[in-house]
């Protein structure tokens, strides 16, 4: 006979309040000082992120919901919402199950979840990193591609 696994139902069943909350969002917006902040695995089976975005929070992400945020729309699953990030839109989709944190400060609101590790998610920012096993120098000097870029307009 196998075990209740008790952790997995909580989760489930808060994961429905904060669908619910986006749902009311969805349909009646965010007012008086309402603000979401969700936090979420990154590399999570089905999450859709930019690259960019992906590769500079490797592992979780916490995305804010209140005054510019556009098309949210919410399944049974998961939701989807537009978010500007450099002054760019763009599109991200987040699985309920890819959830750590739902955080509203207007009403000192919050819920943490444990998102089951996956071993594989569906892109290819999963492929394993070759480890090299070279000494780390202090000495080197890190230069942004930014900077760089700078230097060569000027």
């Amino acid at each position: 006979m196998t075990r209740i696994d008790y952790q997995t139902l909580l989760d489930n069943a808060l994961k429905s309040v904060v669908k619910e909350a986006l749902i009311h969002a969805q349909f009646n917006g965010l007012g008086d000082g309402t603000h979401f902040y969700i936090t979420f695995k990154t590399r999570a089976p089905g999450v859709v992120l930019p690259d960019f975005l992906r590769i500079k929070y490797p592992d979780t992400m916490t995305i804010v919901l209140q005054y510019s945020y556009n098309n949210l729309h919410v399944s049974d699953k998961e939701f989807g919402v537009q978010l500007t990030f450099d002054g760019k839109p763009f599109f991200i989709r987040v699985p309920f199950s890819a959830l750590v944190e739902f955080k509203d400060p207007s009403v000192d609101f919050m819920l943490s979840f444990h998102p089951k590790s996956s071993d594989a998610a569906d892109n290819d920012m999963e492929l394993p990193l070759e480890e090299k096993n070279e000494p780390v120098s202090t000495n080197k000097k890190i230069v942004s591609l930014d900077d760089f870029r700078k230097n060569k307009k000027n």
